[in-house]
């Protein structure tokens, strides 16, 4: 996922940021070019390169831990860029009808958005193999697609004034289904590594739903907050599907859990809780279904309070030195790490703190 910056952190302004698909790497885009790091170490932030070749970028992808990056200029907003950056050579570019709002990639496709139309590529030879024409207005350049190219599936808005996912099959180029996610237009859409499962959150941000893939039936539902309204700048899973970060234009990030599911519970001991829980859930059969679903969504696992508020960012989490974090990348120019606890969850702690200006 890729994020505009909105404020100047250094000698040259943050424009855009991403992580790599399996977030072991970390981009970002200025106004005199782009830089990607390796995020293999907590202690340092290592630049693995650095190009000044394209003014102004706002879209800066890399293909895993490959060669391969894909860069998107204000100077040419049409065109698409794909480049071997350790040979320092330019592989193709390719031109569209409007400007590019998005680009994602897999080991198989290609994927770029624009506004009303949708581009899927060959990876590996850059072929053109299908045009989706006439999409809903997409303004945000809002879509996802899974980073295993065994099914290559992609989300997409299906409507510009409701929560209605488009799901396509990137492989056999065809439509698999729509969901009917939220009520509200979508603001972030993200699959888990294997392609199984797919999150999505409305423009509101109370509510984030998990769905399967590709049968679309729902899976969890987690409630971010209740009193207010958020704008969602940043949602993924771990690489394990273990857990769900969600991360906003508030000050807090929030880890979900996604328990395992199980199709009967075993039989509860006689105690008053027990009692108590079986009397609650026969309790909400009888409830509006708007009333008992709340009642039935979980909390966040474990969270983190930002420093900072107001400005953009973009979370992930990943294995670092074989323990479990949480990054956090800013429009300023930082990267937070913090520790997150895999059993018992809570507040996160912050362990190290870098410049992406170094």
């Amino acid at each position: 996922m890729e994020a505009a910056a909105e404020a100047l952190g250094g000698p040259a302004a943050l424009s855009c940021f991403s992580y790599n698909q399996d977030c072991t790497s970390l981009a970002i885009g200025t106004t005199t070019g782009y830089r990607l790091f390796s995020l293999s170490s907590v202690e340092q932030l290592d630049q693995v390169h650095e190009s000044n070749e394209i003014p102004d970028v706002y879209i800066v992808e890399r293909l895993f831990s490959s060669s391969l990056v894909v860069v998107v200029s204000h100077a040419k907003p049409q065109q698409m860029n794909v480049y071997h950056f350790k040979k320092g050579t330019e592989i193709c570019n390719y031109s569209y009808s409007s400007n590019i709002l998005s680009i994602r990639l897999n080991r198989q496709r290609l994927i770029v958005c624009l506004e009303e139309s949708i581009y899927i590529h060959n990876i590996k030879d850059m072929k053109l193999l299908k045009t989706i024409l006439d999409t809903p207005p997409n303004t945000t350049g809002l879509c996802a697609l899974s980073i295993n190219h065994a099914n290559s599936y992609l989300a997409y808005p299906g409507s510009a004034t409701s929560g209605e996912i488009a799901l396509y099959d990137g492989n056999t180029l065809k439509t698999a289904c729509t969901i009917a996610a939220h009520d509200g237009p979508l603001a972030a859409l993200t699959f888990n590594s294997t392609g199984s499962k797919l999150a999505s959150a409305s423009e509101k941000g109370t509510v984030i739903r998990v769905f399967s893939i590709p049968g679309g039936q729902k899976l969890y539902e987690f409630r971010r907050g209740m009193k207010r309204y958020v704008n969602i700048s940043s949602l993924v899973f771990s690489m394990d599907s273990q857990f769900l970060c969600a991360s906003s234009n508030t000050e807090t990030v929030h880890i979900f859990k996604l328990e395992h599911l199980t199709d009967s519970r075993p039989e509860e001991p006689p105690t008053w809780t027990g009692y108590m829980g079986k009397m609650f859930q026969a309790a909400t059969n009888y409830l509006p279904a708007q009333v008992s679903g709340m009642m039935n969504q979980d909390r966040a696992f474990a969270t983190v309070r930002l420093n900072i508020s107001g400005q953009r960012n973009i979370c992930a989490l990943s294995t670092i030195q074989k323990l479990p974090r949480l990054l956090v990348t800013t429009s300023d120019g930082h990267l937070y790490i913090y520790n997150l606890d895999p059993q018992d969850g809570g507040e996160c702690v912050l362990i190290q703190k870098h410049s992406c200006w170094i």
